[in-house]
């Protein structure tokens, strides 16, 4: 493990984001997992939710680091498969804090499968028919839209507005995160793949140090929202 650590030079920031990501969600991991006790069970599964979403993320990043360390390529097979798993859970954390206002299943699944849509399209895109990285990123892009409206003007936005208090909080949180947070995947995205944003890739812009950054910021920032959203609600129960 150490002789890995030592190969990565000074200035190689894919290698350094590889690392940092990993450390950082997997003590994310660790704070979720025992944090779980503190909450009753309306809010534990959610927290659960969020310490596998990390964990999941750290384990990936881990294999992530060895194989571009060894290899020097971008480890888009694996990202993919991070978040295909990931991804989807981050979706049932909207139809978990909105089950008090009486959210159902159909909501968690409509997120889940638009979210799995974007994510194959955009993998069909990135890796396997990149001469048509576009259209593929359009499809991409038109299931991302969609989670964007459901949460933001849709059926998860009225459940929101319903439930009120920390509940709709957390919602305008995670809402912020999805519209702002994960717009960086669609900019690394156009950074590694031929099209009319051909421009981009003369930005210096590395698709590799932006997911790093973006998964991040977005895997453990969910995280600290729906942790924040159960000590808020639970402190106003015991008031």
């Amino acid at each position: 493990m150490f002789a890995d650590v030592t190969k990565i030079a000074n200035d190689d920031y894919v290698g350094f984001t590889f690392f940092v990501g990993c450390m950082a969600m997997m003590a994310a991991s660790a704070f979720f997992f025992l944090s779980m006790n503190n909450f009753d069970r309306k809010w534990r599964t959610s927290i659960l939710v969020s310490g596998l979403i990390t964990f999941i993320a750290a384990v990936h990043y881990w294999y992530m680091r060895d194989y571009w360390s060894g290899v020097g390529e971008s480890p888009t097979f694996f990202r993919y498969v991070d978040w295909v798993l990931t991804v989807p859970l981050m979706c049932v954390e909207f139809y978990l804090i909105l089950k008090v206002a009486g959210a159902k299943k159909s909501l968690m699944w409509k997120l889940i499968a638009a979210s799995v849509i974007m994510l194959v399209t955009g993998y069909f895109g990135e890796a396997v028919y990149r001469d048509n990285a576009a259209f593929w990123g359009l499809l991409s892009g038109l299931a991302y839209f969609y989670i964007v409206y459901e949460i933001w003007l849709g059926s998860a936005k009225k459940l929101a507005v319903q439930a009120g208090g920390a509940t709709l909080e957390a919602h305008k949180m995670l809402c912020w995160f999805v519209l702002v947070g994960w717009a960086i995947y669609p900019l690394g995205y156009m950074a590694g793949t031929p099209g009319w944003y051909d421009g981009l890739a003369g930005l210096g812009l590395n698709m590799d140090v932006i997911y790093n950054i973006g998964d991040a910021v977005n895997k453990i920032g969910f995280g600290l929202v729906v942790y924040g959203a159960a000590v808020a609600a639970q402190s106003a129960e015991n008031k």
